[in-house]
């Protein structure tokens, strides 16, 4: 009456089932055979992959400090010729610095404040106070009676 009861097993069928048995057998103890090599082989290749970023990015470092020792380098020239200017111009001054150059200094700094803010308190002749001025003549005035 029902016919989905009636499963024909033949001798082809039960076969098949003993070889997807057996396959099913032969593979988990092929992959409890293999995984370990693999986890070891998978394990060398992050270690392989880990050790190539290291190299890289001593590599980057090393270039880094190069790139900043010559930077140095070229401040330091910088640095060298500038004091020769420096020098040329006080040779020019006769040896001596004088206030009004040391105001024309500053005033020509202020061109390199571009990107900062500069307070200026105006003076009776519209030039800036120097601190180490204002102090050397007022210990000058208080020392003389």
């Amino acid at each position: 009456m029902n016919n989905y009861n009636n499963i024909n097993i033949t001798p082809n069928l039960i076969r098949m089932i003993l070889w997807g048995i057996c396959a099913i057998a032969i593979f988990s103890i092929g992959m409890a055979f293999i995984r370990p090599w693999y986890n070891v082989w998978s394990q060398e290749m992050e270690g392989k992959a880990e050790f190539a970023k290291a190299e890289q990015n001593r590599k980057i470092k090393i270039e880094e400090a190069r790139a900043n020792l010559e930077a140095e380098k070229l401040n330091a020239q910088a640095e060298i010729e500038r004091a020769k200017g420096a020098a040329e111009a006080i040779r020019i001054e006769n040896g001596s610095i004088t206030p009004t150059y040391i105001q024309y200094l500053w005033v020509r700094q202020q061109s390199d404040l571009s990107d900062k803010t500069v307070i200026y308190v105006p003076t009776e002749i519209n030039l800036p106070i120097l601190e180490s001025t204002r102090m050397n003549q007022l210990r000058n005035k208080t020392v003389q009676p």
